[in-house]
């Protein structure tokens, strides 16, 4: 189900199901808001694997440019100050995309409908 806010329908993944952190679970995404005019995607962090989170791994990378690739936005949403505080590179992941329109990381929905509403 698609909601509107702030002018743009967002689908938010729910929180039960599979661990996500490859590229091909960014494409079962994608694939999953087919029909649904979803411009946000929506995935708590409780989701994504510990791995996902290390930057040796390089997934996340890989993960977020899928999903913009296709030209959706994507927001992470949840606490992510642990990993923050484990890795100065997922800090500079998390500072550098949340200045731009393609990715964020929310603590909230409080703070997702903010950013939203920032940006039209």
């Amino acid at each position: 189900m698609i909601e509107q806010r702030h002018g743009a329908g967002v689908w938010f993944v729910p929180a039960d199901g599979p661990e996500l952190a490859t590229e091909q679970d960014a494409v079962d995404l994608v694939g999953a808001t087919y029909g649904l005019a979803a411009e946000v995607i929506v995935v708590p962090v409780e989701r994504f694997a510990d791995r996902f989170f290390d930057m040796h791994a390089k997934l996340i990378g890989h993960f977020f440019s899928k999903i913009v690739q296709y030209g959706f936005r994507l927001v992470l949403l949840g606490d992510v100050r642990a990993h923050i505080e484990a890795s100065d590179a997922f800090r500079d992941v998390v500072r550098e995309s949340n200045r731009g329109r393609s990715v964020w990381f929310v603590a909230d929905l409080a703070e997702l409908d903010a950013r939203l509403a920032a940006v039209g």
